[in-house]
């Protein structure tokens, strides 16, 4: 890139700075995605109910989520570098727990943890890099490149995991986090500044407690039905949550320091790219979960063969981040958007041609038609958002399109995995509540083995399907319903 050139101290050292940033970034994105890959492993080793299995893999995106705006307040109050050195200390401790947990809810606890010290990670250290550029095309390319680093996380994070898990235990997938914690925490009084900012609001703790223990105790509900059938214990707690999040709704229109401005709601320009984020990140965590388990337990591929079979798709989504920008300069926001939508409902449907037998053209093709789309939607949701607003309102928008994809992150495994679960129950030989429990189950039958697969199949492309069918009404909403040109 010819524009990033060095031409005194302080550009060299704001670059220097965001080198700094980049390896934690990598490190979140390269979580998620190669524990998707280490869970066939992980149910082997610890063997987690279906539940536990869930909450092991989506605790940490409801963390992060519940948390992100407060501690993008907290950080605007107390400074972003000082809560970013703290969150990356936690995140630290936490991976060091799950990495030695003995049990389903020692890991849960752990990776509970490992969120909160998440939260802080990805928002502060993209206010910390937005302050390092005062040049705005700079700043632009910094962000940019922070985006495309989330993406290739993904991209490299399988390919390294199926490397290690060839050789090591589960627990590897945590461990390697330490180093690059310790390499930060080094790094970052040096080559970082602190920011802060002279606007940020109070924190109101009950707004904070009411998201949390609603978004908590709604999708565990839910998940305990679906793994278990309706109960009145379920049912009450699945009440409680709703509730919850009703009364954190209310009380965001009566207080003056919302945790969430809904009235940046009322811009339907926002609305649409706040849920293009959310739903993208819905599909894409969904479908990448299913699919590792798909190719590992249905097909019978190793790891190292499921990692490499990742990489088409997650090369095309880091490639689709670094161009974006050129291509919404070329076919326009709204055109981007709605295509973003289309694209990955196309990718995700290729996924009801996968069986029992075959598949992996099914999935190559799929994660790179996709990938566009995912690509698309990491690079432009938050621009459209946060264009979408008044200037003095930025900073609330951005936090709200980070903290959709952390959401659909997480809720993707939670809705659209609980669909598969629920699948599995109903259809599934009753052996064990997953696929993994019941192929690891001493005894089991060739039949027992087929019927397995099958209800595992059907509830994997329910699951892909019900998720394709959101992005592809979102993206008729979106064409019918934005304007001809968004603007700049």
């Amino acid at each position: 890139m010819s524009d990033m050139t060095l031409p005194d101290s302080t550009n060299r050292n704001a670059w220097l700075g965001l080198l700094a940033v980049l390896p934690l970034v990598l490190l979140v994105a390269m979580d998620g995605s190669i524990l998707y890959l280490a869970m066939p492993h992980l149910t082997s080793a610890l063997t987690p109910s279906a539940d536990q299995a869930l909450w092991i893999l989506d605790i940490y995106g409801f963390v992060v989520g519940s948390l992100l705006i407060a501690f993008g307040n907290i950080g605007d109050r107390y400074g972003r570098l000082r809560l970013i050195m703290t969150g990356a200390i936690v995140f630290g401790a936490g991976s060091l727990g799950a990495s030695y947990a003995q049990s389903p809810p020692g890991l849960i606890i752990a990776r509970a943890l490992m969120g909160l010290g998440g939260a802080t990670l990805l928002p502060s250290g993209l206010a910390i890099v937005s302050a390092l550029f005062p040049d705005a095309r700079q700043r632009a390319q910094a962000i940019g490149i922070f985006a495309a680093t989330f993406a290739a996380g993904f991209a490299i994070g399988p390919l390294i995991g199926g490397m290690l898990l060839r050789h090591f235990e589960w627990n590897i997938v945590f461990l390697i986090n330490i180093p690059v914690v310790l390499a930060f925490l080094i790094a970052a009084p040096i080559l970082l500044r602190e920011v802060r900012s002279t606007t940020g609001g109070r924190i109101d703790l009950p707004s904070l407690l009411l998201s949390f223990a609603g978004i908590l105790l709604f999708t565990w509900s839910l998940k305990t039905a679906a793994a278990d059938g309706f109960t009145l214990r379920q049912s009450i707690v699945g009440i409680i949550g709703i509730l919850s999040v009703a009364l954190f709704l209310r009380r965001q229109t009566k207080i003056s320091d919302p945790l969430v401005d809904l009235d940046l709601f009322r811009d339907r320009i926002f609305s649409i790219a706040i849920l293009t984020g959310l739903l993208s990140l819905v599909v894409w965590s969904a479908a990448s979960y299913l699919s590792g388990i798909y190719l590992q337990a249905v097909l019978g591929l190793d790891v190292f063969t499921t990692a490499l079979l990742t990489l088409p798709g997650a090369v095309v989504l880091t490639a689709t981040c670094v161009g974006t920008a050129r291509l919404v300069e070329w076919v326009g926001r709204r055109t981007a958007l709605v295509t973003t939508l289309l694209l990955i409902s196309a990718g995700v449907f290729l996924l009801l041609l996968t069986s029992t037998q075959t598949g992996v053209a099914a999935f190559i093709a799929s994660t790179m038609i996709a990938g566009i789309g995912f690509g698309l939607s990491f690079s432009l949701v938050a621009e459209v958002a946060v264009s979408a607003v008044p200037a003095e309102r930025a900073g609330a928008a951005g936090s709200l399109a980070e903290t959709s994809n952390e959401l659909g992150n997480a809720l993707g495994i939670s809705l659209l995995g609980s669909l598969a679960t629920l699948s599995f129950r109903l259809l599934g030989p009753g052996v064990a509540g997953t696929l993994n429990e019941t192929l690891d189950h001493a005894g089991v039958t060739p039949e027992v083995t087929a019927q397995a697969k099958e209800a595992f199949l059907t509830g994997l492309h329910m699951a892909v399907g019900a998720g394709g069918l959101m992005t592809l009404t979102l993206g008729i909403v979106a064409w019918l319903w934005l304007p001809g040109k968004l603007p700049e």
